[in-house]
């Protein structure tokens, strides 16, 4: 099968880097796949679940938001952060859930709306994710 070169980077490290076959990555309105000789393009990610598939199998992660940019069968996504399902917290994401919710219910600034909304989104997909695991 046809492999193009990803790059994930994260605010403070490498998630991955190496050829792969396909990647899905989160939209605000989906998911979009990228396969090799993808069309060259600048794309804004969202919080999410990844899906990286190599010749050796399915590596999952939950990232935040970023942007991905697909040039010449290289892909590179800088997202703020990246994590593996085995490297997050349950119990923290789920306390994490719960402060979100709270706050979303108060009366808040728009900002401040948009951050909580952005915090629920993050622990939800964490907890969804590892519960695959």
């Amino acid at each position: 099968m046809n492999t193009f070169y990803l790059r994930v980077i994260s605010s403070n490290k490498i998630f991955f880097e190496g050829r792969v076959e396909k990647i899905v990555l989160p939209l605000e309105d989906g998911e979009k796949a990228v396969l090799a000789h993808h069309e060259n393009m600048v794309i804004a990610t969202s919080i999410g679940e990844i899906r990286i598939t190599t010749s050796k199998g399915e590596l999952v992660g939950v990232v935040g938001e970023g942007f991905v940019q697909i040039v010449n069968n290289r892909v590179v996504l800088i997202v703020d952060s990246a994590e593996k399902p085995e490297d997050i917290d349950r119990v923290r994401a789920k306390e994490a859930k719960i402060r979100a919710e709270e706050r979303l219910r108060q009366k808040e600034s728009l900002k401040e709306y948009k951050q909580s909304e952005a915090s629920l989104a993050r622990a939800l997909t964490r907890l969804r994710v590892t519960e695959k695991i």
